[in-house]
């Protein structure tokens, strides 16, 4: 029998910032970008639930998350704060919880900063799974003071499914014989890997929910979406046979900043391109594991993106070495060889990319 847990974290940053700033508790919290007052650009990375009860959701425009959250401040509820984040605090609080996981498994596989899966299929039946659930969400709880919610299905599809359902600090349990009473009745949304654009689509088809699509010809779903069509098919029917993978080898380490005004002024976009090599190299280099390739991502004002990379031999010795890499790669975004248009610049970022082994995950 297959038993597969998935530990998500509830509305991870904007926990941890409740959490170290007592102050904050009960309040709405929207972690992102600077919303200037209205003006600004980027995005929300996560916001809390009294946050979403506003109708603010991350990756809204931070411009709109304010807004709605001035709209409801007008209606008299509690005014939201907005917060930078503390994107090395939440690395450290995760690699302590994830450790907590990972030894608690037979197999464990960490697919984000707060989400998890394990697979406890050795324990042989679910109630054990329940119960060692229960303990993970009691230790992170005890040692973290954070609230996580669990899914317990036969696959990992269902369990992702299945630890949303109840947040936050939710726990959920899906047997195998009831995969399918479980699925039907939810929209078509709920699928992993069915977007917006899948979502109309379907929804011209008269598809609304999982039991629509289920009730549909594989055929009929292999002529409108291709190959992605006879996943479709299964997941209605709560087949997922993927297993999972318990090492990840470190692609890349980055990070992108939104400027808030499109700009092509050489000091603004040097200090920024600095910056952003700072805070990457320090999170590359925290585990101690060299790396030889620095890349850039470039985003113009009419959103044309380019990237460029370059691989030194042996390794990047220092974050002196790699600013200045990335410095050349972007040098030439300042004049004709890579910006003859002269257009402004609205997005920088800055990755390390070929670890020379595998970075730890703790």
């Amino acid at each position: 029998m297959r038993i597969i847990l998935h530990i998500d974290m509830d509305a991870f940053f904007a926990a941890v910032e409740e959490r170290n700033r007592p102050r904050l508790k009960g309040l709405p919290i929207v972690v992102g970008a600077d919303p200037k007052g209205g003006n600004g650009r980027g995005v929300v990375s996560t916001a809390n639930y009294k946050a979403r009860e506003y109708g603010i959701h991350s990756a809204m425009p931070i411009s709109e998350a304010w807004r709605r959250a001035k709209k409801a401040e007008i209606e008299g509820k509690p005014r939201a704060v907005f917060i930078g984040g503390s994107f090395g605090e939440y690395d450290k609080v995760s690699r302590a919880i994830m450790g907590h996981v990972r030894a608690s498994g037979q197999g464990f596989e960490q697919t984000s900063i707060d989400e998890a899966y394990l697979d406890v299929s050795r324990l042989g039946n679910y109630e054990a799974a329940i119960a060692l659930a229960k303990k993970i969400k009691a230790r992170i709880r005890r040692t973290q003071k954070l609230t996580c919610s669990v899914g317990i299905a036969p696959n990992k599809m269902v369990a992702k499914i299945a630890s949303d359902m109840q947040k936050p600090n939710g726990l959920t349990v899906v047997r195998p014989a009831e995969v399918q009473r479980f699925l039907d009745p939810l929209p078509v949304r709920k699928i992993p890997g069915i977007g917006p654009k899948a979502e109309v689509e379907l929804t011209t088809m008269g598809v609304r929910t999982v039991r629509d699509m289920r009730e549909l010809p594989k055929t009929e779903l292999l002529e409108r979406f291709g190959k992605w069509g006879e996943g479709m098919w299964e997941s209605a029917r709560g087949i997922d046979e993927s297993e999972l993978v318990e090492e990840h080898e470190a692609k890349s380490v980055g990070a992108q900043e939104t400027l808030e005004e499109d700009t092509l002024n050489s000091n603004t976009l040097v200090q920024l391109l600095s910056k952003l090599a700072k805070d990457v190299y320090t999170e590359a280099s925290g585990g101690d594991v060299p790396f030889r390739t620095v890349a850039i991502t470039v985003r113009f004002a009419d959103f044309e993106t380019k990237t460029r990379a370059h691989t030194v031999l042996g390794k990047i010795k220092s974050e002196k070495e790699f600013a200045g890499e990335a410095l050349k790669l972007f040098l030439p975004f300042l004049d004709k060889r890579e910006n003859p248009k002269r257009k402004n610049i609205r997005l920088m970022g800055v990755r390390a990319e070929h670890f020379l082994h595998q970075r730890p995950l703790f």
